[in-house]
């Protein structure tokens, strides 16, 4: 996230993809040190914001895994300027580990001409010595944190990308990234009505199809996490509170649906997601920034967070959240990045 919206002639949102595709990986090929980086415990640096679905994913993935002494993580602030990301919660507005008031500075780091040239976006991952931006796919950043990382992850880490299940999941994820993922982005930044009515449409006939195949299942793929149910919650977490007003996704809310919101809530209780979930970051995000949509920047103060912790007894369809042999992550000490009140 934090690509410059902008609609083709017929008024749909289009996604600029990333700009730097680079992989951190556990042993780069010979004569590959153009495009894979090695993974070594210290060197590198997440920038990523609690706002962003995208950004999300490769936080809630960086703890399942048990990677926080091996990659430092960087929170920037929810609200953005014309520079994009910007590390203003830090003391002095200045990242500590790579000295940058910018996200900016690491991608002009690495391509000084053309680094911004497809904006500045969440997540990325930073060489913390020479401050180079290293990748921003993060499609991809997701899954290698979940397999190229093996020597670092925590004992009873779970397989999110289990190799006899890549296909299903790969075929669940194109559905939820068209539709899902960037389907509510297509309904909100839509600047004509036949486009935004083709996005809302394709949004819920895909919801309709998740809300059933979860009927009997605990989840997306398999009987423990995956890499779908982390692409899936990130825009489920975010969808009561700014989907549905906000981009208009509003033919229902997720707590009306049968099986996707006891799915949900089943998730958000899980270690690693809903202590990684900040509705204040996610709400003063899209509601201040998106001022074509909302030009006053009033906050909603709903809905109420508690309702996500009430019972889902989804444990009733088996499965468990880490696989047989694994174990939930250790306990956050708190929140990952607080706020200041509104208005303060």
């Amino acid at each position: 996230m934090g690509n410059s919206p902008y609609a083709d002639a017929g008024g749909s949102f289009r996604r600029r993809g990333p700009r730097f595709t680079d992989r951190i990986v556990a042993e780069p090929a010979v004569g590959a040190a153009d495009h894979e980086w090695p993974a070594e415990g210290g060197r590198y640096r997440l920038v990523a914001s609690l706002a962003c679905p995208w950004a999300h994913r490769s936080i809630i993935v960086r703890r399942l895994m048990g990677l926080e002494d091996a990659i430092s993580l960087a929170i920037v602030d929810p609200l953005q300027d014309d520079r994009s990301w910007r590390f203003t919660l830090d003391e002095n507005g200045v990242d500590p580990v790579l000295g940058y008031r910018y996200l900016e500075e690491a991608y002009l780091a690495r391509d000084p001409e053309n680094g911004t040239e497809n904006g500045v976006s969440v997540p990325a991952l930073v060489e913390e010595s020479s401050g180079r931006l290293v990748t921003n796919d993060y499609p991809q950043i997701t899954i290698d944190l979940g397999i190229e990382w093996a020597k670092d992850q925590r004992p009873g880490a779970p397989t999110l990308y289990p190799q006899d299940l890549r296909a299903e999941i790969d075929a669940v994820n194109e559905g939820v990234f068209g539709d899902v993922n960037n389907g509510v982005y297509k309904a909100g930044f839509a600047t004509t009505q036949k486009a935004y009515e083709n996005a809302f449409t394709a949004l819920f006939a895909r919801l309709d199809e998740l809300d059933e195949r979860l009927a009997d299942r605990r989840y997306l793929v398999g009987d423990h996490i995956t890499e779908a149910d982390i692409r899936l919650f990130t825009t489920l977490a975010r969808f009561d509170a700014v989907y549905h007003g906000h981009f208009k996704c509003n033919r229902q809310k997720l707590a009306e649906f049968e099986n996707l919101w006891p799915y949900a809530r089943d998730l958000y209780q899980t270690p690693g997601f809903g202590d990684t979930v900040d509705f204040d970051h996610i709400k003063r995000h899209y509601y201040q920034v998106h001022t074509s949509i909302n030009p006053t920047q009033i906050v909603p103060l709903g809905p109420e967070p508690s309702a996500w912790l009430e019972p889902h007894r989804r444990d009733e369809l088996g499965g468990s959240p880490f696989g047989p042999d694994g174990t939930p992550p250790e306990p956050l000490d708190g929140p990952l990045r607080p706020l200041p009140p509104l208005g303060a």
